[in-house]
């Protein structure tokens, strides 16, 4: 079929005039902007375990249990991993069927249009900036914990400086510039490490495990200021419950705060352009690590909750190691320290490589500047790569954990319906496509999983929904001011490029 971009803006608004799938594709040859194809299923499969394996083993599931949801967070996980499932299936249809780097941004630029592309591709910057932020910040915790009484924040006047976060993004940095598969290298060590410690958490654990801790399952709906005014989730507002703390409100709060623990498989997606056979090693890498995850997920939150009464666990600094702590367990504690400091670090390197990818797709394209689209002698986006890594650095150093992690999972969730709907759009707009993975039951699973994630948008925090509006208004913004006139697609339009 030919290239569609001349007419794409034809007989309808140029905010929706889309990017065909034959000319992003081709986009991946540009000498200057090409992308090595290194990476298999395994390497895909490893960056999805070493992204998911990390700040909600680590970190969520103990804050989660004592302060929202108590021993349901186990129910809590299930619930968030059924729809990242059905939106897995999503994202593998597209990445096999465009193997882009973008992501949801390429995916929808080739489906709903210039202007969509261009807010999710901005709502993934939030996404991944903050993640990666929230992630070092944990990587930071568990560094204090390793030093003992030394603490890697400082105070600088009004300032908390965390240098242990900037420390750890620094090295990332230097990382990812050198190289992708330099870079999944070093996670597949990292994320064996990571793993046997889980594993291990989940064997000791077992024999501490007190029933009489696993009731009440649903601890009775308590008020509380994290519940309360706009800190308490949509729907409870809504519905006039007034406050999300345990209970069954507290359940679907937890649900959607746990959601920011299975944020992986969609990175997995923004490295499509890098993988050697992307129709059959993306599928495999985006629903088996999201399998793998899922499975030890659910099983360290019923012995986490076993161990000790998850009052014990109420608190912003409670994380895994507490429940060992409790028993006086000090050897698995150091254990479970190493393998988080270890296991974080991965983390963060996997959300930065997404953050990366992103914004370059995006500067390839003309919506962001394309200056920052050449890549380096090793294939990667160097220039881009830096100015991730100082932007990150500085959110992670000054801004408090609290504050970043539900915004990523708003942003998240608001990518995987867009992603959900264009599998239908894309099926009835281009059937003539190859597709290396098929969504079953089209249109019901696509229908479910947007369902799903709006359902736990719905359960997160006027708060954040209230900070989520104030960053898309600020995308439309810079969209109409440089975006559109700099578009590429724009440019072949006007006759101003071939």
């Amino acid at each position: 079929m030919a290239v569609k971009d001349e007419q794409a803006g034809s007989g309808r608004s140029k905010l929706f005039r889309t990017k065909s799938i034959e000319q992003s594709i081709k986009d991946t040859d540009e000498p200057e902007t090409k992308l090595r194809k290194e990476l298999n299923s395994w390497d895909l499969t490893v960056f999805g375990v070493a992204v998911v394996i990390g700040a909600g083993i680590f970190t969520l599931t103990a804050r989660t249990a004592g302060n929202v949801a108590g021993p349901s967070v186990s129910l809590a996980f299930v619930i968030a991993a059924i729809a990242c499932g059905l939106a897995a299936l999503c994202y593998a249809e597209f990445a096999s069927t465009v193997p882009v780097a973008g992501s949801a941004y390429t995916f929808s630029y080739a489906t709903f249009g210039e202007f969509v592309a261009w807010i999710i591709g901005w709502d993934l910057i939030l996404e991944f900036a903050l993640a990666s932020s929230v992630v070092a910040k944990g990587w930071s915790l568990y560094l204090g914990e390793v030093m003992g009484s030394r603490s890697p924040i400082v105070e600088l006047g009004p300032i908390s400086f965390d240098w242990g976060a900037v420390l750890v993004i620094a090295v990332i940095t230097i990382l990812l510039a050198t190289g992708t598969k330099l870079s999944s290298r070093v996670s597949l060590v990292i994320t064996a490490i990571k793993v046997a410690v889980v594993l291990l958490v989940i064997i000791v654990g077992l024999f501490y495990i007190d029933t009489d801790n696993y009731s009440p399952y649903i601890p009775p709906s308590e008020p509380g200021s994290t519940g309360e005014g706009i800190h308490q989730s949509l729907f409870s507002y809504v519905t006039g419950a007034g406050g999300s703390t345990f209970g069954w409100y507290g359940l679907l709060a937890a649900a959607s705060l746990v959601f920011f623990a299975f944020i992986g498989f969609d990175v997995v997606a923004t490295t499509a352009e890098e993988a050697k056979e992307p129709q059959k090693a993306l599928p495999r890498g985006i629903l088996g690590s999201l399998l793998i995850v899922t499975v030890l997920y659910v099983a360290v939150t019923l012995v986490l909750t076993g161990m000790v009464k998850y009052t014990e666990l109420e608190g912003d600094t409670s994380n895994l190691a507490t429940a060992f702590a409790f028993h006086d367990i000090t050897w698995a504690k150091n254990v479970i320290s190493f393998g988080a400091l270890a296991g974080l670090t991965t983390v963060v390197m996997v959300l930065m490589l997404g953050q990366t990818r992103v914004l370059f797709a995006m500067a390839r394209d003309g919506l962001m500047p394309r200056r920052l689209a050449p890549t380096g002698k090793h294939g990667t986006p160097v220039r881009i790569t830096i100015l991730v890594g100082v932007v990150v650095a500085v959110l992670a150093g000054v801004f408090p954990i609290g504050t970043l992690e539900e915004m990523v999972n708003i942003g998240t969730l608001f990518a995987f319906v867009l992603v959900s709907l264009g599998v239908l759009v894309l099926r009835r707009t281009r059937p003539d496509l190859p597709r290396g993975f098929r969504v079953p039951l089209v249109p019901l699973i696509p229908i479910l999983a947007v369902l799903a994630c709006l359902w736990l948008m719905f359960n997160l925090s006027v708060e954040t929904w209230m900070r989520f509006v104030v960053w898309m208004a600020l995308g439309v913004v810079i969209y109409f001011a440089y975006s559109r006139q700099h578009s590429l697609i724009g440019k072949r339009e006007r006759g101003e490029i071939e």
